[in-house]
């Protein structure tokens, strides 16, 4: 057992395990190195011995509890056929779904096969891991791949994507049942590769009302996590619906995740007294003060320690590690949640 499996157990320790999301990337520059190695972004995806050494870099340099995949999550869709380019500078561009029609061209069957290659790198990782750490495997959920494929991009208010499952519920729901599918069949093998917690990114579920929320983020993610858990029950799965506000409650009690992931906003202490009866809690630095760093990174860090760290917690961002964060930061950070020693013990 790692440390951040420890914590879904509830095991006492006597400090939270953390990991960092978005950990390896640009911001570090071995990482920079490494990029120059393959000639696009998805070819690295692709590519088993460059995500290992990614995923690693890291771990070595601040010694996080746990590595998570490298990979993205728009793997799923050029795994189902759509055309995914990554611009250098301006980031992802797909050639948009907008129709029913376009979904049916959507081809699921060979999804594995072409992802291999990250269940490779996943299964290698895990080798070259030690024990007492976890490996993080991850998925976009269904709302948020669809926003991608639909909008043809990222960085939107989404306008078409909510459009299309206000005006016809019908069509939409069947892009998203393909994805719901496509979701659990990744997430499944890389579990068989190696993952022994895996995450699921809602990355734009803030842009939904109350109703849509529920049934285009919720409802899925239960029902992904319900066949998860028939095949893995002991595997933690984490949910992080992005923005949701106070429907992280509705999400961590009706979805069965066992633990949620926080952004920036969620008030640490309403986290405290509200989520964590029901859910492990995993989050909420603002990534810009990691980029501040100093005083006002230390005196946050210590707030959400002090007050999340007496239950089932992973310390964490409440978004990605930004590009140009300085790598000083992250082993402040790291040096902090290492040696808090403000808990008598989690559990």
């Amino acid at each position: 057992m790692s440390g951040v499996r420890d914590a879904f157990a509830g095991v006492s320790q006597p400090r939270p395990p953390f990991w960092l999301m978005r950990q390896a990337g640009r911001y570090l520059p071995e990482y920079r190195a490494l990029r120059a190695e393959a000639p696009d972004f998805l070819t690295f995806c692709y590519t088993p011995s460059l995500t290992t050494e990614a995923a690693l870099q890291p771990i070595r340099r601040f010694g996080m509890d746990a590595a998570i995949v490298f990979s993205d999550i728009l793997v799923v869709p050029h795994a189902l056929g759509m055309e995914v380019r990554f611009l250098e500078g301006v980031g992802p561009r797909l050639t948009p779904v907008g129709t029913p029609h376009d979904v049916i061209g959507l081809e699921s069957a060979r999804l594995e096969e072409r992802l291999e290659p990250v269940y490779t790198g996943i299964a290698g990782l895990r080798r070259a891991l030690a024990s007492e750490r976890s490996l993080i495997g991850f998925a976009g959920a269904p709302w948020t791949l669809a926003c991608y494929m639909v909008e043809g991009q990222g960085g939107s208010e989404a306008r078409t994507a909510r459009r299309w499952a206000y005006a016809d519920p019908e069509g939409f729901g069947g892009l998203m049942a393909l994805l719901e599918d496509a979701v659990v069949r990744h997430l499944g093998a890389q579990i068989k590769a190696g993952a022994d917690v895996v995450q699921l990114f809602d990355s734009w579920a803030g842009l939904l009302s109350e109703q849509q929320l529920r049934r285009w983020v919720i409802e899925p993610t239960a029902r992904i996590v319900r066949r998860l858990k028939e095949a893995w029950p002991e595997v933690p799965i984490i949910g992080f619906p992005r923005g949701g506000g106070l429907l992280y409650h509705a999400y961590a009690i009706e979805t069965g995740v066992d633990g949620v992931s926080l952004d920036a906003g969620v008030p640490a202490r309403w986290a405290a007294e509200t989520l964590q009866a029901v859910v492990l809690v995993q989050g909420c630095l603002d990534n810009q003060l990691l980029v501040v760093g100093g005083t006002a990174m230390d005196r946050e860090i210590d707030r959400l320690l002090s007050t999340l760290g007496q239950g089932r917690y992973v310390f964490n961002l409440g978004h990605g590690v930004l590009p140009e964060t300085p790598p000083e930061h992250v082993a402040r950070l790291a040096e902090r949640v290492r040696t808090w020693s403000g808990s008598a013990g989690v559990g």
